[in-house]
């Protein structure tokens, strides 16, 4: 914990920083003190406009999903005690794409699509939960397994919605499916929840510190561990699918981001949630900045970013770890 302050000001920088180069790099590049004049609208219109209604909602949009996925994959891998957990292990981006695809589907507007991805999200989560109870309780492993076959059924039926989709309408499917913030709506909402989560879940990081290593033992110490699993499943799962809801399927940030401060700071859970939220969102909107820079004008699915970036860096960590 003594380190706790020290850590949130040097990720807080790292954010921080991510933000103003997000909002100063692009077709029209601008300094710093142009962004900070286009920011208090003081300079040219089009700088104001790129810095107010463009460039910066989308950065906080990135940085509020990246927080949301860190901090969800940083729970789930306390819940279900393995390390390679990430939030989208027990289906909750299969259900949000079916929601999102299906609207897309009837024509529904922008908003009304991400509604879909929301409901679609949190039916998986309680149709995962219903079926790894059943009548008795559920395990870490039988939640894992029950959440893998929901994902599998998930899938099938987004192939099925792809292969019956009019042509004109599997870019947009595409793309969302991928991870796309080109067409992300107020960053506030995202942002509001990643706050409050992190707000939330700090003052649980000594009885998750207890749980990672079982519930028996976290039962012995006193902690009510049925009532912290209930907790901590559905506050990775509402922040899932709000990240789901604003961005679509991002991967490896919710794997990455915790397994890598987890080996630079230790396994601290009061250290690695606000951490997580910090790091998951820098990550993630220098990724997004990468994403619509690398081959402009045209812009990449930030999910490819991600995955290109995520693959060999998750390894090497492994290669370090071991």
């Amino acid at each position: 914990m003594t380190r706790l302050p020290a850590t949130l000001a040097v990720l807080g920088l790292a954010a921080l920083a991510s933000l103003l180069l997000a909002v100063a790099v692009g077709s029209v590049p601008l300094t710093p003190a142009q962004v900070w004049a286009g920011l208090w609208g003081e300079g040219p219109p089009l700088h104001t406009t790129l810095v107010q209604e463009l460039r910066l909602p989308r950065a906080l949009a990135a940085f509020a999903t990246g927080g949301l996925l860190a901090v969800a994959g940083a729970l789930m891998q306390v819940l279900l005690r393995n390390p390679l957990a990430d939030p989208y292990v027990l289906g909750l981006s299969g259900g949000a794409a079916v929601g999102a695809l299906l609207a897309m589907l009837a024509g529904l507007g922008l908003a009304l699509v991400s509604g879909a991805a929301f409901i679609g999200a949190l039916a998986s989560t309680l149709i995962v939960f219903g079926l790894a109870h059943g009548t008795g309780s559920w395990t870490p492993t039988r939640l894992l397994l029950t959440g893998v076959v929901v994902a599998a059924g998930w899938g099938a039926t987004i192939n099925f919605i792809l292969a019956i989709s009019p042509s004109q309408e599997l870019p947009g499917m595409l793309f969302w499916l991928m991870g796309d913030l080109s067409h992300a709506r107020s960053p506030w909402p995202a942002l509001a929840v990643l706050f409050t989560a992190t707000l939330c879940a700090w003052p649980l990081g000594r009885s998750l510190n207890v749980l990672a290593r079982g519930s028996l033992q976290a039962a012995a110490l006193g902690v009510r561990v049925r009532g912290l699993e209930w907790t901590v499943y559905l506050a990775a799962s509402l922040l899932t699918a709000t990240a789901v809801t604003v961005a679509g399927s991002i991967g490896f940030i919710g794997l990455v981001v915790p397994h890598m401060l987890r080996l630079v700071l230790g396994n601290d859970q009061r250290v690695i949630l606000p951490a997580s939220a910090l790091a998951g969102g820098a990550l993630l909107t220098l990724a997004d900045t990468l994403a619509r820079t690398a081959i402009a004008p045209e812009q990449l699915p930030v999910g490819v970013i991600t995955a290109l970036l995520g693959v060999p860096l998750f390894l090497y960590l492994l290669h370090r770890s071991r």
